[in-house]
């Protein structure tokens, strides 16, 4: 078992990381944007849980591998990359159709789950991040460590789904008031696609292991 103060301390280090946006922020927001509250919780639970094999991997040891490979990491990295790119193109190529409601109504629960997932899975950041966070709050003497590691990647993934999904529906909500206008939601639509191609190439971009 996890001593409380560790547990403690991990909650509040957990939620100031959380509430700084961050890539999974950002993409939230885009899809948020571009399809409205509903794609934009969707989007937050498949990246949460795209995320879960990166809280396993690390768990029981790999993530370490991973996080350490510069072929691995710039390999994943660079399909999220892309990924992202060929979502936000996607947004802009069908903004207009978004304004009578047709893509939006389209896109299946299903498949806004897959693509959150896709992005969550292909986020390199996830591994490295709880390789480098998780060992800090774990102790030894209390139990198994995979374990501790365990329960401390799944409170954190709790955390940021309740977090994320606050965001999405506020980015919804602002895009429900600019649905009004068609213009200005086939403006924001394009907007939220940009927003993800931005992010697919900041994270293209970056450092191995930045």
């Amino acid at each position: 078992m996890i001593p409380i103060e560790n547990l403690t301390a991990f909650v509040v280090a957990s939620v100031i990381i959380i509430v700084i946006p961050g890539p999974s922020v950002l993409f939230v927001i885009g899809r948020s944007i571009a399809l409205g509250r509903r794609a934009g919780v969707l989007s937050v639970v498949g990246n949460a849980l795209g995320t879960v094999p990166a809280v396993l991997a690390v768990a029981f040891g790999v993530g370490a591998i991973v996080a350490s490979s510069v072929v691995a990491f710039t390999a994943i990295k660079i399909a999220g990359a892309i990924y992202l790119v060929w979502l936000g193109v996607q947004a802009i190529r069908h903004r207009h159709a978004r304004v009578a409601g047709t893509a939006a109504a389209s896109a299946s629960s299903r498949l806004l789950l897959r693509q959150g997932f896709v992005v969550g899975l292909t986020n390199p950041k996830t591994i490295a991040f709880f390789v480098a966070v998780l060992p800090q709050f774990v102790e030894p003497s209390a139990g198994a460590v995979w374990a501790q590691l365990l329960l401390l990647g799944i409170l954190f993934q709790a955390l940021a789904l309740a977090c994320d999904s606050v965001w999405a529906l506020a980015a919804g909500t602002a895009r429900a008031w600019f649905a009004t206008s068609p213009r200005r939601i086939s403006a924001l639509s394009g907007t939220g696609g940009v927003m993800m191609i931005g992010l697919g190439g900041a994270l293209a971009l970056t450092g191995t292991k930045g």
